[in-house]
Formats: C-alpha cells, sequence, structure tokens
C-alpha cells in the first residue's frame, strides 16, 4: 500500500470531487434534515404586527401609574376595535395586537382589577412587554442561509416566516453493496467458515439518517463476473458504497473490476483507525466508495468519508464531519502514524458532557460497539491525550 493519506486530505479531495445535484423544491413540512441550496427570505414581517409578550393591559407608559378606565379587551387573533383612547388601557392577551396608541403592557399580576376600571401602582417604560412588528425578521430577509442542513429550529422559522416551499438539492441516490462469499443472511443457517452480513443493514440506516435515497444490492460473491454486473449496475446511482474487497488479498476484487468499468480511483488508504484500506473514486460525477469488510470500519468510513461525500452533494456550506465537544473520561494512546475513532458512552457529568471508552475496540468488534453512543477523534501523535482533556467526537445516536 501507498503512503497513508492524511484523514483532512481525503475529506478534502471528496469535497472536491462532489459536484452538487440538481435542486428540487420542497416543502418545509417534509424538509427535514434537507440542505437548503438557495437562502430563503421571509415573506412578512415577523412578528407582523406589534404584540404582547404578556396577559394584562396595554397602556401609554406617559399614563401610569395611576387609575385607568378599560376601554376594551384585545384577544390574540382579533384585531383591536381601535387605537387606545388617551388615559384609558385595554386589556389584552399575550400574542394579541397592541392597539395604536399604547406603548407597553403591563401583566396582569401587577394590577389590581376594579371592574371597568383598573390600577396601576407602578411605572412603565416604553416597549415594555411589547414585541415590535419585525422585530425577529424583517420581510424579505434571509431567514436561513443556502448551505444550512434543516433541523427543527430551522423548519420552524420557514414556516412562522409564511415560507411554504423551500429549494434543496434532490437526495443522493446511493446503491450499496457488500461482498464475500462467506456471507449469509441474518436467520439463515450458517456453513463452516461462514458469519452473518450485517454491513449493508447497518450502512443503509446510517446513510438514510444522513441524507440519501438508499438502494440495498444482493451480496455479491467473491467472483469477478458477479463483482463486475454488480458494480457497473450500482455506478448508475449518485453514490456507490461497497463494504469488502478493498484490501490486497486474492478475493479483494472491488478496485480492480471498478477500474475497468472507468471508475478513477482518486485515493487508497488513510491514515485511520479503524478504517485504513478505505478507497474512493469516481465515473463521471458517480462518487465510489470502497470501505472495508470489517463492521466497525465499515461504521467509521461512512460516517466520517461517506457522510462528507453526501453533504457535498448536497451543497452543504461545510460537509465534513460534524464534530461535537466533550472531554475524556480516561487517558487515550495516540498513534504516531493514524487517526484513531475510538468508540465510547456520553455522560452528562454536570460540568460537560464526559466520554468513557468501551472495553473491546478492535475493529471487528461491532456488538461491542453497540453500547457505544460516540466516536472520540484522536488526532495522530505522540504520547497520550491526558483524562479530563477537551476532545472531539461523533455522535451515533
Amino acid at each position: 500500500m501507498a503512503e497513508l493519506l492524511p484523514v483532512d486530505d481525503a475529506l478534502a479531495r471528496i469535497v472536491e470531487t462532489a459536484k452538487p445535484l440538481a435542486t428540487e423544491r420542497v416543502t418545509v413540512a417534509a424538509a427535514a434534515g434537507r440542505i437548503l441550496r438557495e437562502p430563503a427570505r421571509a415573506l412578512v414581517d415577523l412578528p407582523p404586527f406589534p404584540s404582547s409578550a404578556m396577559d394584562g393591559y396595554a397602556v401609554r407608559a406617559a399614563d401610569v401609574p395611576g387609575e385607568l378606565p378599560v376601554a376594551f379587551e384585545i384577544a390574540a387573533g382579533s384585531p383591536p376595535p381601535g387605537p387606545l383612547p388617551p388615559g384609558a388601557a385595554a386589556a389584552i392577551s399575550t400574542g394579541g395586537t397592541v392597539p395604536d396608541g399604547a406603548d407597553a403592557v403591563v401583566p396582569v399580576e401587577l394590577v389590581q382589577d376594579h371592574g371597568t376600571r383598573i390600577a396601576i401602582a407602578g411605572q412603565a417604560t416604553g416597549g415594555q412587554h411589547v414585541r415590535p412588528r419585525g422585530g425577529d425578521v424583517r420581510e424579505g430577509d434571509v431567514v436561513v442561509e443556502a448551505g444550512t442542513t434543516l433541523g427543527p429550529a430551522q423548519i420552524g422559522a420557514l414556516a412562522a416566516s409564511g415560507i411554504a416551499e423551500v429549494t434543496c438539492s434532490a437526495l443522493p441516490r446511493v446503491a450499496l453493496l457488500a461482498t464475500g462469499s462467506e456471507l449469509r443472511a441474518p436467520g439463515e443457517p450458517l456453513g463452516a467458515g461462514q458469519i452473518y452480513e450485517s454491513n449493508r443493514a447497518m450502512l443503509a440506516a446510517t446513510l438514510a439518517r444522513i441524507g440519501a435515497d438508499v438502494d440495498v444490492l444482493p451480496v455479491v460473491e467473491d467472483d469477478e463476473a458477479a463483482h463486475r454486473a454488480a458494480i457497473a449496475g450500482g455506478l448508475e446511482a449518485d453514490v456507490l458504497v461497497s463494504s469488502g474487497g478493498v484490501s490486497m488479498g486474492e478475493h479483494d476484487l472491488v478496485r480492480r473490476v471498478a477500474a475497468e468499468l472507468g471508475v478513477r480511483e482518486i485515493f487508497w488508504g488513510v491514515a485511520v483507525k479503524p478504517g485504513k484500506p478505505l478507497s474512493f473514486g469516481a465515473r463521471g460525477g458517480t462518487l465510489v466508495f470502497g470501505l472495508p469488510g470489517n463492521p466497525v470500519s465499515s461504521l467509521v468510513g461512512a460516517l466520517v468519508f461517506v457522510a462528507t461525500g453526501l453533504r457535498a452533494l448536497q451543497g452543504a456550506a461545510d460537509a465534513r464531519p460534524r464534530y461535537a465537544q466533550g472531554l475524556t473520561a480516561a487517558a487515550l494512546s495516540r498513534n504516531v502514524h493514524r487517526d484513531e475513532f475510538v468508540r465510547a458512552v456520553r455522560v452528562d457529568d454536570g460540568d460537560g458532557v464526559l466520554l468513557r471508552p468501551i472495553s473491546g475496540q478492535e475493529s471487528h468488534m461491532i456488538v461491542r460497539a453497540a453500547v457505544a453512543d460516540s466516536l472520540v477523534h484522536v488526532p495522530r501523535g505522540d504520547g497520550e491525550i491526558p483524562a479530563g482533556s477537551p476532545v472531539r467526537f461523533l455522535a451515533l445516536d
């Protein structure tokens, strides 16, 4: 194997190769998890009128303290019957329109109610408990920038701004296959030397959550003709992801067959543990990822490298891995030659996120990995990262 490519260099080559897909209009209700390709602009001022932040009484600040007649009531969703008369108050609900002439709202608990009149002992200031028109956003202003992944907060902001549809990238179509004559479907009896195939289900769940339309292809036996047919079919998708068959063994056919089918290999071998023999290439606009067959290696490859490609295809502002910050609960040994992703469990100790590495970090130990909810990034280098030190991690949940 040639000199291993640093993780950041591999990610840069993936982003450079991926060309954003065509766009489509998506309803805001269906846009969660999608990546915005055009800025979304507010169709109204928000709030669209000055509104009350409290249940109470709308007044002129200059009229209090004092005793005031109640001119009328304003419920949320109903306009005031007119301007507020001088020297009067209006009962108002939270979200109700503050009438012309009023410049403050006094909370109901600070008011003595005498029926048709109220008494206010304290002073009020202009703007008190009033949400000004356009205080959140003005009509025509950008609500969400292009390149943003739409989460719950963004969906709420878009809907509140009157936006019914947004322009997003089409979801990448991913063809997913696994290679190996030893693989059998869960539930089938195992023969000598056979194992259950788990990578396709694991990777399909991972990539669908990131944002992809995944087509799970049949398992491919260690046969050149079978590889050729499966890879040729998979290359019709936007992304082809295979697991297994990318090392240097006699039956590792994926890279050679892919090259014969016109795939230009961009790199093979990344300075990462687990997942070193990962390959990446392209044919036309199709991205081609060859992940190692060991399950944890495949999972790391999907979360770090394939996810970057999927986000780049959708026009993400920053397609690279989305790390969170925490503290390691135990010392972490560093590898001189490779970045390492350590499976860990997150614990909230009150001062932040604490990450406890699990036992059993070998790349084939997928059952041990099932208890983990995080991948801690340990940059390559000398020595160790002491317990209590800041670290970056990827969430698995």
